[in-house]
């Protein structure tokens, strides 16, 4: 039996433990509690995030790493941040994994499992993980700036890494040729790069037997959009659904040049025989990954099992005003994880995305949905499925306060989805921000079904199933808690009232 005095010296310090972790606890809830912060999606502590990076699933965890300021809130001193996660979505940061350094600025690139130590990096007999990164070397003088592709690795499942003393691994002596995305060809092998060659509108692809030793094999490009610079190329194969066939879907960034003005991004249909990439449609024919102003550079993680659906995340939001977003101490955060998978439509095969399953394990409770709704928290899914009948247009007003809100519509008449976020709150930042952004969708028949995620300051909209995606940045102000459906006739002008159509609304809960 224990001394009085040495029990309650115990049970003082188990006290204070207690009230340690408690403490913490609320102290993480308040530093992710600002008003526009988002709950479920990935924003970093503080500073400057863009790109994902590296993108990589590894002995049971998910590895984000992402373009990121250690020193700031702007874009700068562009180093690897680091998070990792066991369901893809509740993550926990860690510190910088590649920083800046000797003035070269990391920029995006993918990182892959060596199973079978290709590149002689493992130790132990163990796979190791190698990062492959462009290394920017900024202009000075006369001297132009300078893109290069490296390595680096680490054996201790990512929290230290090696940069590889013989980088670069591949220098065209080239300012703009960035963005690798490296995976391993079943077909041929070997170890696959996809780079972009932004200037020129085109996509390289090389080869090599040990990710340092790279010969080109094929450029794809160019081809679809062709504003601005290319980026962030990606190159993976999916099911094609009902099908016993699959796909290879090159999906390409483009800054300016995005459907709705500054940064976006396109995609590709075709077949890849391990040497070269073959479109299916004509060169002239524009598929866009996500119709909204803000996804840009998404990802796909290498690394999944083989019977996993592939999953995406992108950066959300757009070279426009990405500077000037009024959030602080943070600027940045991410998509949710999107599973991937191809569909045969009337008009060709086309890119499907739908939030990961794991998702609905974010629903806490089921919400009344009436006409007009003032929800507890702006977080919430509302999911709908509608015979649309004789109405020629539909929406649901959202986060509302007085004249703020921002809408979610089906005109059927135009065959258009919108997002209006022109009285959507704190826009003033930005003259590019205020718009109504409008993507095409001809349904079959009358129905339409539409899956809307809210998280604070964004909403990310999936229709007919994910054929159609629209992201976008909000910052409505305080209070701006109402939801309100409205329906326009057939002959009729004005909003009609009435009850809404069948959906469900539910809360979310944060992951802080």
């Amino acid at each position: 039996m224990l001394p009085r005095l040495t029990f309650l010296l115990l049970a003082f310090f188990a006290s204070l433990a207690g009230q340690g972790i408690q403490s913490a606890a609320r102290q993480r809830v308040q530093i992710y509690d600002q008003p526009y912060r988002p709950q479920f999606h990935f924003s970093p502590r503080e500073h400057w995030m863009n790109d994902p990076n590296g993108l990589v699933f590894f002995e049971g965890e998910y590895h984000l790493f992402f373009q990121y300021n250690p020193l700031g809130g702007e874009w700068g001193h562009m180093s690897w941040g680091h998070a990792v996660s066991r369901d893809l979505l509740h993550w926990k940061e860690l510190p910088v994994a590649l920083p800046e350094e000797h003035g070269i600025m990391m920029f995006t690139g993918s990182t892959v499992v060596d199973e079978h130590n290709t590149s002689g990096f493992c130790r132990g007999g163990k796979p190791c993980l190698v990062a492959i990164y462009t290394g920017h070397t900024p202009a000075k003088g006369a001297k132009p700036a300078l893109e290069t592709q490296n390595l680096a690795y680490s054996n201790d499942r990512g929290r230290t890494w090696v940069k590889y003393r013989r980088n670069p691994v591949l220098d065209m002596h080239l300012a703009n040729f960035r963005d690798p995305k490296v995976f391993w060809s079943q077909q041929k092998k070997r170890w696959t790069l996809i780079v972009a060659l932004p200037d020129k509108h085109k996509v390289r692809l090389y080869a090599s037997p040990d990710l340092k030793l790279w010969t080109a094999i094929s450029e794809f490009g160019p081809a679809g959009a062709t504003g601005g610079q290319w980026e962030c190329p990606e190159l993976f194969e999916l099911p094609v659904r009902g099908r016993t066939e699959t796909r290879w879907v090159l999906k390409v960034g483009l800054n300016p040049g995005g459907r709705v003005g500054g940064s976006g991004e396109q995609y590709f249909i075709g077949h890849f025989n391990g040497q070269r990439f073959r479109n299916d449609n004509p060169a002239s024919l524009t598929l866009w990954t996500d119709y909204g102003k803000d996804c840009y550079c998404a990802l796909t993680f290498n690394g999944l099992p083989g019977n996993r659906s592939p999953v995406m995340m992108g950066w959300m939001d757009n070279w426009q005003y990405a500077a000037k977003l009024p959030t602080e101490p943070w600027r940045g955060q991410m998509t949710l994880p999107r599973k991937l998978s191809l569909r045969a439509t009337a008009n060709g095969i086309r890119l499907i995305q739908t939030p990961i399953d794991a998702f609905a394990g974010l629903r806490t409770e089921r919400l009344d949905l009436t006409d007009s709704v003032d929800l507890p928290s702006r977080a919430f899914q509302l999911t709908v499925t509608h015979d649309l009948g004789q109405a020629r247009e539909i929406g649901w007003k959202l986060l509302m306060k007085n004249d703020t809100y921002t809408t979610v519509g089906y005109n059927r008449r135009k065959g258009v989805l919108f997002v209006d976020r022109s009285h959507s709150g704190d826009s003033g930042f930005s003259k590019d921000f205020p718009a109504r952004i409008e993507a095409p969708l001809r349904l079959p028949g009358s129905i339409l079904s539409l899956n809307i995620i809210v998280d604070r300051s964004s909403i990310e909209v999936f229709a007919d199933n994910g054929r159609v995606t629209m992201t976008n940045l909000l910052f409505p102000g305080e209070g701006a808690n109402g939801l309100q459906f409205y329906s326009i006739g057939a002959e009729e002008q004005a909003i009609l009232p009435g009850a809404p159509p069948p959906a469900s609304l539910w809360r979310l809960k944060s992951i802080h």
